[in-house]
């Protein structure tokens, strides 16, 4: 995996080209040079950890062939002193389906927090992560 972010000089925008062939910005906030264009970078890192977790939910839940037609994960947290890194993370999950089994669908959760999402394992070295799970049925 590889990826490639350059600096546009005359602000706090940072290009990103990733090895998938794929671009996105990121942006300061306007109070440390930022032009507020584009996510900042560790919004980037929250929600590529959500979109990890997600992926793995969706993914076995489909492979298990459960009716699953919506998820949503919301992440909140980080700390307020520098380096401000993330010491606690909660994740509320938001599943909407028929007729969808609480456990299979935990148990998705618990698969993905504990064997297939490398990016909360990762953040979970450093910060405390808690899920809430909240099923809606379609």
């Amino acid at each position: 995996m590889e990826c490639k972010v350059k600096w546009i000089d005359g602000g706090m925008s940072f290009p990103a080209e990733t090895g998938s062939n794929h671009a996105f910005v990121m942006d300061g906030a306007p109070d440390a040079g930022g032009r507020n264009l584009a996510p900042r970078p560790m919004e980037m890192l929250l929600a590529g950890t959500g979109g990890c977790t997600a992926f793995d939910v969706v993914e076995i839940l489909k492979k298990r062939r459960h009716a699953i037609t919506g998820c949503e994960v919301s992440l909140q947290e980080r700390a307020e002193t520098e380096p401000k890194v993330f010491t606690r993370i909660h994740f509320h999950f938001r599943i909407s389906g028929k007729q969808l089994k609480p456990d299979a669908v935990a148990r998705s959760i618990t698969l993905s927090k504990d064997k297939y999402c490398s990016a909360s394992i990762m953040l979970g070295k450093t910060a405390l992560i808690t899920h809430y799970l909240e099923i809606v049925e379609d």
